[in-house]
């Protein structure tokens, strides 16, 4: 056990190509996937915070089963939107990063988009008299809101990253797995670790830890940041 660490910290340090390749990978599939769910979630937020609406509830329980949802499920819906013989076939995606993109997209959106709400409600009920007397449209509303709420949005965002980074079912299933093209670090390492390879999967192992540390400490920093400048 030992020498497959010292071979996963020499892969590190020798900056395997192979590591190198998958961890792009990884992070142009979660970053690009959280970018649109960050996009999608918290207008979707901001609307079930402030609005009264027939079927409001139905959406809400919605999104907190959907939160939960195993990912493999997803993968399988997204597989046959894209299959050959799908709605989607004719878009090509299917085995390839768009693809992988578009099923996390689906992971990070209702994620983001009920912890957003639960976050901008609050707010909501402190300014909610003082939007109404101003008759400001929903949009202004809708970014006042995330504006205001914005350092304290990070957790749901940062919620959003770990659900995509760490996604294995979907990417499988969507991507493929495939060498060079569409193996993630979480494929990886389940692949690596099935073959028996440890110091590989170690390896890759080590990076998503660190990128998930890294932006927790991230996170941190920026709410201490904001508590001690706003208060």
């Amino acid at each position: 056990m030992l020498n497959a660490f010292q071979d996963a910290i020499n892969l590190l340090a020798h900056l395997n190509e192979g590591v190198i390749g998958i961890v792009l990978v990884s992070l142009q599939v979660s970053l690009t996937a959280l970018f649109f769910g960050t996009l999608l979630g918290l207008p979707i937020g901001a609307l079930l915070a402030t609005e009264q609406f027939k079927g409001k509830k139905t959406i809400i329980v919605t999104l907190n089963t959907l939160m939960g949802v195993p990912t493999v499920i997803v993968g399988v819906l997204i597989y046959l939107l894209l299959s050959r013989t799908g709605p989607l076939g004719a878009w090509g995606w299917l085995f390839t990063v768009k693809g992988m993109i578009l099923a996390q997209i689906l992971l990070t959106t209702p994620l983001i988009a009920a912890l957003s709400r639960q976050i901008l409600e609050d707010s909501w009920k402190i300014h909610r008299d003082s939007f109404l007397s101003l008759r400001l449209p929903a949009i202004s509303r809708y970014k006042w809101l995330i504006w205001d709420c914005r350092f304290s949005l990070t957790i749901a965002i940062l919620a959003g990253l770990a659900r995509a980074i760490s996604e294995v079912g979907a990417v499988m299933i969507v991507g493929g797995n495939i060498d060079h093209s569409t193996r993630t670090m979480t494929t990886a390492i389940a692949l690596e670790t099935s073959k028996g390879d440890l110091p590989l999967a170690l390896a890759l192992g080590i990076v998503l830890l660190a990128i998930v540390l890294i932006a927790n400490i991230i996170t941190f920093v920026v709410r201490q940041i904001a508590e001690y400048r706003y208060g």
